[in-house]
């Protein structure tokens, strides 16, 4: 983990979570739902919220130094729903 909550200073976005997984930079967006009943958590991950959160992984990358083809975009989907969480990890997400 080298980051949590990374706004760039633009305000353009935010991410939830940056972490090295091997040689891969990853933007983690992480999304919880008490109930399914409007869908699962990962679906309000929109077109529009990928690319706020491309915009300011772009500049984290920038910042950082970090090339950008070895960065990828991973979700993390929790629903809360009954005794036991969900906790979905989905990597290389918008692909």
């Amino acid at each position: 983990m080298v980051a949590r909550n990374y706004r760039p200073p633009s305000g353009a976005g935010e991410i939830d979570l940056v972490a090295w997984d091997g040689e891969a930079l990853a933007f983690v967006e992480v999304k919880t739902r008490a109930t399914a009943e409007f869908g699962e958590p990962e679906s309000a991950v929109d077109q529009e919220k990928r690319a706020r959160i491309r915009r300011a992984a772009q500049d984290y990358a920038r910042r950082a130094g970090v090339e950008w083809p070895r960065t990828r975009f991973d979700v993390v989907s929790i629903l809360l729903d009954g005794r036991r969480p969900r906790i979905e990890w989905m990597r290389d997400a918008f692909r």
